[in-house]
């Protein structure tokens, strides 16, 4: 599986496989074996609601590995790191289990955000490659960043 690199630094889109059987679909996420694979330190899911935006967070260590399993979600990233060569720019793109089932991987020092687009559950999984650390993590405020959601 061909693994694409984009606009910001260290991002990475992979298109996933899915199998689809009478009974009930196989959707694959992550493999170690996966360039994007960082190692394994928690797996979550977050929920967010129709047209509601969870944004903007910023890990200083994590490496997070996307995928939506459910729903529609669009993601927007800004990269904001001091020594990237692509500082400034800004990346969307919306990722759903239907028409655009991929991983969206996003390095430590990139700030992101997302919004619910599907009308039902729209789910997010993160593999991650370390736990959850408070002291790790930072949010600000959605007007903090001007864009245009």
């Amino acid at each position: 599986m061909d693994e694409e690199i984009i606009t910001i630094d260290g991002v990475i889109i992979t298109p996933l496989k899915q199998i689809n059987m009478a009974k009930g679909s196989i959707y694959h996420a992550l493999k170690k074996s996966d360039i994007s694979f960082h190692g394994f330190g928690e797996a979550y899911f977050s929920h967010v609601n129709s047209n509601d935006i969870k944004a903007w967070k910023i890990h200083h260590k994590m490496w997070l590995n996307l995928i939506v399993p459910l729903g529609s979600v669009k993601f927007v990233l800004h990269d904001q790191r001091e020594n990237s060569n692509s500082k400034g720019n800004f990346f969307e793109v919306l990722l759903n289990s239907v028409t655009n089932y991929k991983r969206l991987t996003i390095p430590p020092g990139v700030t992101f955000g997302f919004q619910g687009i599907g009308n039902d559950i729209n789910l997010v999984l993160n593999v991650a490659n370390i736990e959850h650390d408070p002291d790790e993590v930072a949010n600000f405020d959605l007007e903090s960043i001007n864009y245009n959601w």
